[in-house]
């Protein structure tokens, strides 16, 4: 599996949307969808990278395994240097404090997959 491929599929769950829904949302055939999940697709086309960012929100590094960050770079431009900041939520619209789970979320599959759990 690629990590694009990951990403994706990573993605897709944490919506709890069937590879159909997430192909229909794309505009591609679920049996592409399925391929680039599994691994067997290894060029994905840099439109559909970008579509899937844009419908989950998150950077095309995140995507192409760049960063750990789903983040895009131009959101996170708010967002403060504190130490232990992600435990204070005030002042966080619900798509920024619902993009702080997604991102904790990630990390910990993440850990579990370097795991090998």
């Amino acid at each position: 599996m690629t990590v694009i491929g990951k990403r994706i599929k990573w993605l897709r769950e944490q919506q709890k949307w069937s590879q159909i829904q997430l192909a229909e949302k794309l505009g591609i055939h679920n049996t592409v969808l399925s391929r680039i999940e599994s691994g067997e697709k290894k060029g994905v086309d840099h439109h559909l990278i970008s579509d899937v960012a844009d419908l989950f929100g998150v950077s095309t590094d995140f995507l192409h395994g760049k960063t750990d960050n789903p983040t895009p770079f131009w959101k996170n431009a708010s967002v403060r240097e504190e130490s232990a900041a992600f435990l204070d939520l005030d002042g966080l619209s619900e798509q920024e404090v619902e993009e702080v789970k997604r991102h904790i979320e990630f990390l910990r599959w993440k850990a579990k997959q370097d795991k090998g759990m």
